[in-house]
């Protein structure tokens, strides 16, 4: 029970959004208390009735200001989306739903138009549930889009890498016979040397290598848009998805691949970059 109520809860500090859904709730208390009239309001005149129902959709849309506009903007670090939870959302609807009654409460008193007594006190409590009921529902119904569209939109990018990843990378050659097309999630790493390119990729349990006369500024914008491709050091092109080891000492990183027997320099220039890629 305790494991459920400190899961993770998003809290809505949309202000711009909130501002809008506290207007339309108090506008659906107005409309419910004019079309219903709760709490014995068809027996008044005409001019009480104004007072009650106008005077509740006024306290509905103060309250729901300073709890969900003045509060969250006064004391930011109670409101803290990351470590919000259940709990804390639970506990957040019942004090919201009790600044209502009390200010339902009051107003009644201030007014003076009924002896409140414990029924009164009672049905001033479920309408002040209309306005936290309609809370509760759009930020479900809006945290639930959310959802979908954060779920749509990795599952857009997954689909996105995998196509990238399965694309060929056609390496020309100065000479037409040298000339390699492979696929771009098997290349291991390319390394450079004077006029020529060597490209090792995965093939079986070892890697293999061709050469090729070109340069490495043209395999670099050849890849440029395959972001685990990485440029570890002005004579080396690594693919961070096999990288078995990395050491690191006074000089700097090594890169190790697997069934190879020597390591790849990272450049003192581009370590920080690898850092965040991995």
């Amino acid at each position: 029970m305790f494991k459920f109520l400190n899961k993770p809860y998003p809290f809505n500090d949309d202000l711009k959004y909130n501002s809008k859904l506290i207007f339309f709730i108090s506008i659906g208390v107005l409309a419910f208390l004019y079309l219903f009239q709760p709490l014995d309001v068809s027996l008044m005149d005409n001019k009480q009735k104004f007072y009650v129902v106008v005077g509740l959709g006024a306290i509905t849309f103060l309250s729901l200001s300073l709890n969900l506009l003045i509060l969250p903007s006064l004391f930011p670090g109670i409101f803290i989306k990351r470590i919000w939870s259940i709990k804390k959302e639970i506990l957040w609807n019942i004090w919201i739903l009790t600044t209502i009654s009390i200010g339902y409460y009051l107003y009644y008193k201030l007014l003076g138009i009924f002896d409140i007594d414990f029924k009164m006190f009672l049905g001033l409590i479920i309408i002040a549930i209309i306005p936290i009921t309609g809370l509760i529902t759009v930020n479900q119904n809006r945290m639930l889009r959310f959802n979908l569209k954060l779920s749509e939109g990795i599952n857009k990018k997954l689909n996105e890498n995998k196509l990238i990843e399965e694309k060929l990378a056609h390496f020309k050659s100065d000479y037409v016979k040298d000339n390699l097309s492979i696929k771009v999630s098997l290349i291991l790493f390319i390394r450079a040397a004077n006029n020529y390119i060597e490209v090792f990729w995965k093939e079986g349990d070892k890697p293999k290598s061709q050469m090729i006369r070109t340069s490495l500024l043209k395999v670099e914008d050849l890849l440029k848009e395959h972001k685990f491709i990485f440029k570890c050091h002005r004579s080396y092109m690594v693919n961070i998805n096999f990288i078995d080891k990395i050491e690191g000492n006074i000089q700097g990183y090594k890169l190790f691949f697997e069934n190879l027997d020597f390591s790849i320099p990272v450049s003192k220039n581009f370590a920080n970059k690898l850092k965040e890629l991995i």
